[in-house]
């Protein structure tokens, strides 16, 4: 009778009820319809909740996007996206991640950073990840022709962006150039050449190596944006060496010309950019004083 009565069959009774069997009958409809509404109003309740919060943290998410300017944006977060991320990260550099892959956002959830769902080749979805505001763009998607549409659409977008791109292919990178690439990486290539390195000069490379990890028992090498400081004229205003530790390795002119350990009285000027090498301590220790973080 009770798997008769929950289950709704209503076929005959299985043998005659009295009173008090009517009464118990009666109680054990009401409870099991009790009993389903509550689940049925707990489930809808944890679907609404988890809805209501997955769109508040988008919206907030969205807001705090279109908050930032000189940023940068990733597409795509395989293997070259997320160690570009990773790195972004390391020096807080202020970075918003596009991707549609699942499995991707997950990750990037767990790792705490802003991403756009969506496809970068769209105008919407850069649009969403500030393009407009943004200073540059990495876009390492494993297809080469995926690249150069998201180059075309972001320069449309944005003609004054700076854009990297990801290359697979040899005929890709004049390409992406024509596209509006400002620089091209090919992985494969540069770990290729970085193989037979290791072979033909293995401790330059190991040296160059430790320039890349950020730890305290290792060299790290920054830049000093010049614009940032209007009013100096010379290397030896900025007086580095003395105030943080680090030595001067190179400065970048204006026009894009490099000067390799530059003397102390070599004029700079405000589109400029200094180069020092020091380790986790003094690069720090630089970041403060010069505010470049």
């Amino acid at each position: 009778m009770t798997v008769i009565t929950l289950g709704t069959v209503g076929y005959s009774e299985t043998e005659p009820l009295d009173s008090e069997g009517r009464i118990f009958t009666s109680l054990l409809i009401m409870f099991g319809i009790f009993i389903f509404a509550y689940a049925f109003s707990v489930l809808s309740a944890y679907l609404v909740s988890k809805n209501i919060n997955f769109n508040f943290k988008k919206r907030k998410m969205e807001t705090t996007i279109q908050s930032f300017k000189g940023h940068t944006i990733v597409c795509g977060f395989g293997r070259n996206g997320s160690q570009a991320a990773a790195r972004l990260k390391a020096y807080k550099k202020d970075f918003v991640v596009i991707e549609e892959n699942s499995d991707a956002i997950s990750s990037l959830e767990k790792e705490g950073m802003l991403y756009i769902i969506g496809n970068a080749i769209e105008d919407d979805t850069l649009i969403k990840a500030g393009i407009k505001n943004a200073s540059h763009l990495i876009t390492c998607l494993p297809h080469d022709t995926d690249n150069v549409f998201i180059v075309l659409t972001a320069k449309q977008l944005h003609p004054k962006l700076k854009v990297v791109s990801r290359a697979s292919e040899e005929s890709s990178v004049k390409k992406l150039k024509i596209a509006g690439a400002d620089n091209i990486i090919m992985p494969d290539k540069i770990g290729g050449d970085h193989m037979a390195s290791l072979v033909v000069t293995p401790d330059l490379v190991e040296f160059l190596d430790n320039l890349s990890i950020s730890t305290a028992s290792h060299m790290n090498i920054q830049e000093i944006i010049l614009s940032r400081l209007p009013h100096i004229k010379s290397l030896e205003e900025l007086n580095i060496k003395e105030r943080t530790g680090c030595t001067v390795i190179g400065y970048k002119k204006g026009d894009g010309t490099y000067v390799i350990n530059p003397d102390s009285n070599i004029p700079v000027d405000a589109n400029g950019r200094i180069i020092v090498l020091g380790n986790h301590e003094q690069i720090s220790r630089l970041n403060a004083v010069f505010d470049i973080l």
